[in-house]
Protein backbone atom coordinates (compact mmCIF):
# COMPACT_ATOMS: atom_id res chain seq x y z
CA UNK A 1 0.00 0.00 0.00
CA UNK A 2 2.93 2.18 0.91
CA UNK A 3 4.85 1.61 -2.68
CA UNK A 4 2.98 4.35 -4.97
CA UNK A 5 3.10 7.04 -2.21
CA UNK A 6 6.81 6.33 -2.89
CA UNK A 7 6.62 6.31 -6.62
CA UNK A 8 5.04 9.74 -7.27
CA UNK A 9 7.68 11.15 -5.22
CA UNK A 10 10.49 9.88 -6.71
CA UNK A 11 8.49 10.88 -10.11
CA UNK A 12 8.40 15.03 -8.57
CA UNK A 13 11.71 14.42 -7.83
CA UNK A 14 12.79 13.77 -11.13
CA UNK A 15 10.99 16.04 -13.26
CA UNK A 16 12.10 18.86 -10.31
CA UNK A 17 15.58 17.58 -11.20
CA UNK A 18 15.24 18.16 -14.93
CA UNK A 19 13.55 21.50 -14.96
CA UNK A 20 16.48 22.64 -12.61
CA UNK A 21 18.79 21.05 -15.65
CA UNK A 22 16.64 22.85 -18.65
CA UNK A 23 16.96 26.37 -16.38
CA UNK A 24 20.32 26.16 -16.19
CA UNK A 25 21.15 25.00 -19.48
CA UNK A 26 19.36 28.30 -20.75
CA UNK A 27 21.31 30.24 -18.56
CA UNK A 28 24.39 29.37 -19.32
CA UNK A 29 23.33 30.07 -22.56
CA UNK A 30 21.98 33.29 -21.94
CA UNK A 31 25.14 33.84 -19.78
CA UNK A 32 27.61 32.98 -22.55
CA UNK A 33 25.52 34.86 -25.23
CA UNK A 34 25.71 37.89 -23.45
CA UNK A 35 29.64 37.65 -22.53
CA UNK A 36 29.91 38.14 -26.03
CA UNK A 37 27.71 41.13 -26.46
CA UNK A 38 30.62 42.10 -24.11
CA UNK A 39 33.34 41.08 -25.95
CA UNK A 40 32.29 42.57 -29.20
CA UNK A 41 31.91 45.78 -27.78
CA UNK A 42 35.09 45.72 -25.78
CA UNK A 43 36.89 44.81 -29.18
CA UNK A 44 34.60 46.68 -31.73
CA UNK A 45 37.21 48.38 -33.10
CA UNK A 46 39.85 45.43 -33.36
CA UNK A 47 36.92 43.49 -35.20
CA UNK A 48 35.88 46.33 -37.62
CA UNK A 49 39.28 46.74 -38.51
CA UNK A 50 39.81 42.57 -39.22
CA UNK A 51 36.46 42.75 -40.76
CA UNK A 52 37.63 45.27 -43.71
CA UNK A 53 40.61 44.26 -43.87
CA UNK A 54 39.01 40.95 -44.92
CA UNK A 55 36.50 42.33 -47.52
CA UNK A 56 39.67 43.90 -49.08
CA UNK A 57 41.65 41.34 -49.30
CA UNK A 58 38.67 38.57 -50.23
CA UNK A 59 37.70 41.46 -53.19
CA UNK A 60 41.54 40.98 -54.16
CA UNK A 61 41.91 37.04 -54.63
CA UNK A 62 38.46 36.83 -56.19
CA UNK A 63 40.29 39.37 -58.86
CA UNK A 64 43.66 38.02 -59.17
CA UNK A 65 42.82 34.35 -58.86
CA UNK A 66 39.63 33.40 -61.16
CA UNK A 67 39.40 29.60 -61.79
CA UNK A 68 37.87 28.82 -65.27
CA UNK A 69 37.04 25.10 -66.38
CA UNK A 70 37.52 23.62 -70.08
CA UNK A 71 36.20 21.18 -71.58
CA UNK A 72 37.43 18.92 -74.89
CA UNK A 73 35.42 16.32 -76.49
CA UNK A 74 37.40 13.92 -78.49
CA UNK A 75 37.37 10.34 -79.87
CA UNK A 76 39.89 8.05 -79.20
CA UNK A 77 40.45 5.71 -82.26
CA UNK A 78 42.10 2.96 -83.29
CA UNK A 79 41.46 0.90 -79.67
CA UNK A 80 43.54 4.00 -78.09
CA UNK A 81 41.46 4.74 -74.85
CA UNK A 82 44.02 3.25 -72.60
CA UNK A 83 46.75 4.78 -73.78
CA UNK A 84 44.77 8.00 -73.83
CA UNK A 85 43.83 7.82 -70.21
CA UNK A 86 47.15 6.80 -69.13
CA UNK A 87 48.65 10.02 -70.42
CA UNK A 88 46.16 12.08 -69.24
CA UNK A 89 46.99 10.62 -65.56
CA UNK A 90 49.98 11.37 -66.18
CA UNK A 91 49.99 14.92 -67.17
CA UNK A 92 47.83 15.49 -64.07
CA UNK A 93 50.66 13.76 -61.64
CA UNK A 94 53.01 16.33 -63.28
CA UNK A 95 50.81 19.17 -62.34
CA UNK A 96 50.73 17.70 -59.11
CA UNK A 97 54.14 17.09 -58.62
CA UNK A 98 54.42 20.93 -60.23
CA UNK A 99 57.06 19.39 -62.89
CA UNK A 100 56.77 22.60 -65.28
CA UNK A 101 59.25 21.72 -67.39
CA UNK A 102 57.69 18.53 -68.41
CA UNK A 103 54.44 20.16 -68.83
CA UNK A 104 56.56 23.19 -70.66
CA UNK A 105 58.80 21.02 -72.55
CA UNK A 106 57.18 17.73 -73.54
CA UNK A 107 53.40 18.63 -73.61
CA UNK A 108 53.92 22.33 -75.02
CA UNK A 109 51.17 23.67 -72.37
CA UNK A 110 52.55 27.93 -72.16
CA UNK A 111 51.52 28.58 -68.74
CA UNK A 112 51.96 25.55 -66.75
CA UNK A 113 51.81 26.76 -63.86
CA UNK A 114 48.30 28.09 -64.57
CA UNK A 115 46.60 24.57 -64.60
CA UNK A 116 45.15 23.24 -61.83
CA UNK A 117 44.58 19.37 -62.49
CA UNK A 118 43.10 17.44 -65.79
CA UNK A 119 40.96 14.21 -66.18
CA UNK A 120 38.97 12.34 -69.14
CA UNK A 121 35.84 10.59 -68.77
CA UNK A 122 33.47 8.48 -70.78
CA UNK A 123 30.64 10.21 -72.38
CA UNK A 124 27.71 7.91 -71.34
CA UNK A 125 25.90 7.23 -75.26
CA UNK A 126 24.61 3.57 -74.93
CA UNK A 127 22.79 3.95 -78.46
CA UNK A 128 26.13 4.76 -80.11
CA UNK A 129 27.76 1.74 -78.26
CA UNK A 130 25.31 -0.59 -80.14
CA UNK A 131 24.66 1.59 -83.51
CA UNK A 132 25.62 -0.87 -86.29
CA UNK A 133 27.20 -2.85 -84.05
CA UNK A 134 25.31 -6.07 -83.06
CA UNK A 135 28.10 -7.56 -80.65
CA UNK A 136 27.95 -4.63 -78.42
CA UNK A 137 24.25 -5.32 -78.30
CA UNK A 138 24.87 -8.84 -77.40
CA UNK A 139 26.74 -8.11 -74.35
CA UNK A 140 25.48 -5.29 -72.99
CA UNK A 141 22.12 -7.47 -73.01
CA UNK A 142 24.21 -10.52 -71.33
CA UNK A 143 25.66 -8.47 -68.89
CA UNK A 144 22.11 -6.93 -67.83
CA UNK A 145 20.81 -10.30 -66.95
CA UNK A 146 22.62 -10.98 -64.00
CA UNK A 147 22.81 -7.12 -62.51
CA UNK A 148 21.51 -3.51 -63.20
CA UNK A 149 21.35 -1.96 -66.72
CA UNK A 150 22.66 1.13 -65.32
CA UNK A 151 26.00 -0.73 -63.96
CA UNK A 152 26.70 -1.87 -66.32
CA UNK A 153 26.60 1.08 -68.60
CA UNK A 154 28.53 2.90 -66.63
CA UNK A 155 31.39 0.20 -65.49
CA UNK A 156 34.78 0.91 -67.08
CA UNK A 157 34.90 -2.16 -68.88
CA UNK A 158 31.90 -0.97 -71.01
CA UNK A 159 32.29 2.88 -70.58
CA UNK A 160 35.73 3.05 -71.80
CA UNK A 161 34.35 1.40 -75.10
CA UNK A 162 32.14 4.72 -75.72
CA UNK A 163 32.97 6.92 -78.82
CA UNK A 164 33.16 10.03 -76.72
CA UNK A 165 35.36 10.66 -73.41
CA UNK A 166 35.17 14.01 -72.41
CA UNK A 167 38.70 15.70 -71.22
CA UNK A 168 38.32 18.22 -68.15
CA UNK A 169 40.76 20.77 -66.92
CA UNK A 170 41.14 24.00 -64.75
CA UNK A 171 43.16 26.96 -65.02
CA UNK A 172 43.60 30.12 -63.11
CA UNK A 173 43.32 31.95 -66.11
CA UNK A 174 41.60 32.69 -68.89
CA UNK A 175 43.32 30.54 -71.70
CA UNK A 176 42.92 29.89 -75.40
CA UNK A 177 43.18 27.24 -77.95
CA UNK A 178 46.71 27.49 -78.74
CA UNK A 179 47.85 27.52 -75.09
CA UNK A 180 45.96 24.57 -74.17
CA UNK A 181 43.90 22.45 -76.21
CA UNK A 182 46.42 21.99 -79.34
CA UNK A 183 49.76 21.25 -76.82
CA UNK A 184 47.35 18.57 -75.61
CA UNK A 185 45.99 17.16 -78.48
CA UNK A 186 49.07 17.00 -80.43
CA UNK A 187 50.94 15.34 -76.97
CA UNK A 188 47.92 12.70 -77.10
CA UNK A 189 48.40 12.14 -81.31
CA UNK A 190 52.09 12.02 -80.97
CA UNK A 191 52.52 8.02 -80.95
CA UNK A 192 54.69 5.84 -83.41
CA UNK A 193 52.79 2.74 -83.04
CA UNK A 194 49.05 4.11 -83.68
CA UNK A 195 50.32 6.09 -86.26
CA UNK A 196 51.26 2.86 -88.09
CA UNK A 197 48.20 1.59 -86.78
CA UNK A 198 46.19 4.25 -88.09
CA UNK A 199 48.04 4.12 -91.60
CA UNK A 200 47.24 0.22 -92.26
CA UNK A 201 43.64 0.90 -90.99
CA UNK A 202 42.98 3.88 -93.34
CA UNK A 203 44.57 1.65 -96.06
CA UNK A 204 42.30 -1.09 -95.40
CA UNK A 205 38.87 0.96 -95.64
CA UNK A 206 40.21 2.28 -98.74
CA UNK A 207 40.53 -1.25 -100.42
CA UNK A 208 37.36 -2.40 -98.68
CA UNK A 209 35.64 1.10 -100.16
CA UNK A 210 37.30 0.23 -104.20
CA UNK A 211 35.68 -3.55 -103.85
CA UNK A 212 32.57 -1.87 -102.83
CA UNK A 213 33.10 0.71 -105.78
CA UNK A 214 33.49 -2.76 -108.22
CA UNK A 215 30.15 -5.17 -106.68
CA UNK A 216 28.17 -2.08 -106.86
CA UNK A 217 29.11 -1.30 -111.08
CA UNK A 218 28.57 -4.69 -111.41
CA UNK A 219 25.29 -4.18 -109.61
CA UNK A 220 24.57 -1.60 -111.83
CA UNK A 221 25.18 -3.68 -115.21
CA UNK A 222 23.76 -6.22 -114.16
CA UNK A 223 20.80 -4.13 -113.61
CA UNK A 224 21.13 -1.72 -117.07
CA UNK A 225 20.95 -5.33 -119.21
CA UNK A 226 18.00 -6.85 -116.92
CA UNK A 227 16.38 -3.41 -118.20
CA UNK A 228 17.61 -3.77 -121.74
CA UNK A 229 16.25 -6.84 -122.00
CA UNK A 230 12.59 -6.22 -120.53
CA UNK A 231 12.86 -3.11 -122.77
CA UNK A 232 13.53 -5.17 -125.68
CA UNK A 233 10.56 -7.44 -124.99
CA UNK A 234 8.52 -4.77 -124.78
CA UNK A 235 9.04 -3.47 -128.23
CA UNK A 236 8.70 -6.76 -129.72
CA UNK A 237 5.56 -7.45 -128.17
CA UNK A 238 7.13 -10.85 -126.84
CA UNK A 239 6.69 -11.83 -123.52
CA UNK A 240 9.43 -12.21 -121.02
CA UNK A 241 8.98 -14.62 -118.18
CA UNK A 242 11.35 -14.65 -115.02
CA UNK A 243 10.46 -15.82 -111.56
CA UNK A 244 11.86 -15.31 -107.93
CA UNK A 245 15.14 -17.64 -108.55
CA UNK A 246 16.65 -14.47 -110.37
CA UNK A 247 16.43 -12.79 -106.85
CA UNK A 248 16.02 -9.24 -108.31
CA UNK A 249 15.33 -8.00 -104.89
CA UNK A 250 18.46 -9.52 -103.26
CA UNK A 251 20.48 -7.34 -105.78
CA UNK A 252 19.04 -4.19 -105.22
CA UNK A 253 18.95 -4.33 -101.31
CA UNK A 254 22.74 -5.71 -101.72
CA UNK A 255 23.53 -2.52 -104.25
CA UNK A 256 21.46 -0.25 -101.40
CA UNK A 257 23.82 -1.51 -98.08
CA UNK A 258 26.85 -0.97 -100.02
CA UNK A 259 26.00 2.42 -100.62
CA UNK A 260 25.00 3.36 -97.13
CA UNK A 261 28.61 1.21 -96.68
CA UNK A 262 30.52 3.79 -99.06
CA UNK A 263 28.99 6.82 -97.12
CA UNK A 264 29.79 5.36 -93.45
CA UNK A 265 32.86 5.18 -94.77
CA UNK A 266 33.94 8.26 -96.36
CA UNK A 267 32.77 9.60 -93.04
CA UNK A 268 34.46 7.30 -91.00
CA UNK A 269 37.87 8.48 -93.24
CA UNK A 270 37.12 11.99 -92.25
CA UNK A 271 37.39 11.24 -87.80
CA UNK A 272 40.29 8.96 -88.32
CA UNK A 273 42.43 11.68 -89.67
CA UNK A 274 44.01 11.79 -86.41
CA UNK A 275 44.42 9.03 -83.30
CA UNK A 276 42.65 11.30 -80.96
CA UNK A 277 40.30 13.34 -82.82
CA UNK A 278 38.55 16.40 -81.33
CA UNK A 279 35.18 16.94 -81.66
CA UNK A 280 34.60 19.98 -79.81
CA UNK A 281 35.94 22.63 -77.33
CA UNK A 282 34.52 24.84 -74.52
CA UNK A 283 37.17 27.22 -72.82
CA UNK A 284 37.13 29.69 -69.88
CA UNK A 285 34.07 28.51 -67.96
CA UNK A 286 34.25 30.49 -65.02
CA UNK A 287 34.36 27.97 -61.63
CA UNK A 288 32.31 29.50 -58.71
CA UNK A 289 32.26 25.95 -57.07
CA UNK A 290 33.96 25.74 -53.32
CA UNK A 291 35.71 29.21 -52.33
CA UNK A 292 35.85 30.26 -55.75
CA UNK A 293 34.72 33.75 -56.14
CA UNK A 294 33.85 33.91 -52.62
CA UNK A 295 36.74 34.91 -51.01
CA UNK A 296 35.52 38.61 -49.81
CA UNK A 297 32.82 36.43 -47.76
CA UNK A 298 34.85 34.31 -46.37
CA UNK A 299 38.01 36.09 -45.33
CA UNK A 300 36.17 38.38 -43.02
CA UNK A 301 34.34 35.85 -41.18
CA UNK A 302 37.47 34.06 -41.06
CA UNK A 303 39.68 36.84 -39.42
CA UNK A 304 36.60 37.58 -37.03
CA UNK A 305 36.38 34.09 -35.97
CA UNK A 306 40.04 33.30 -35.33
CA UNK A 307 40.10 36.86 -33.46
CA UNK A 308 37.16 35.24 -31.25
CA UNK A 309 39.42 32.50 -30.30
CA UNK A 310 42.33 34.14 -29.51
CA UNK A 311 40.29 35.86 -27.24
CA UNK A 312 38.59 32.72 -25.51
CA UNK A 313 41.72 30.84 -25.48
CA UNK A 314 43.40 34.19 -23.67
CA UNK A 315 40.57 33.80 -21.07
CA UNK A 316 40.69 30.36 -20.66
CA UNK A 317 44.60 31.00 -19.88
CA UNK A 318 43.81 33.71 -17.29
CA UNK A 319 41.20 31.38 -15.81
CA UNK A 320 43.41 28.30 -15.39
CA UNK A 321 46.35 30.91 -13.91
CA UNK A 322 44.04 32.11 -11.32
CA UNK A 323 42.76 28.43 -10.22
CA UNK A 324 46.49 27.61 -10.19
CA UNK A 325 47.53 30.35 -7.51
CA UNK A 326 44.15 29.79 -5.13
Amino acid sequence: MSATPQNNDNQEIDLTQISRKIGGFFENVSSWIFKCILFFKRNIIWVGILFVIGVALGYYLDKTTKVYDNEIIVSPNFGSIDYVNAKIKLIDSKIEDNDTMFLKEVVGIKNPKRLKGIKITPITDVYKFIENKPQNYELIKLMSEDGDVKKVINEPVTSKNYPYHLISYSTIEKTSDAKTVQPILSYLNNSDYYKKIQKEYVNNIKIKMQQNDTIISQINGFLNSFNNTVSGSQKSDKLVYYNENTQLNDVIKTKDLLVYEQGTHRIEIVNLDKIVKDNSSTLNIKNNDAVNGKMKLILPMLFVLLFVLAGLSKSYYRNQMSKLKK
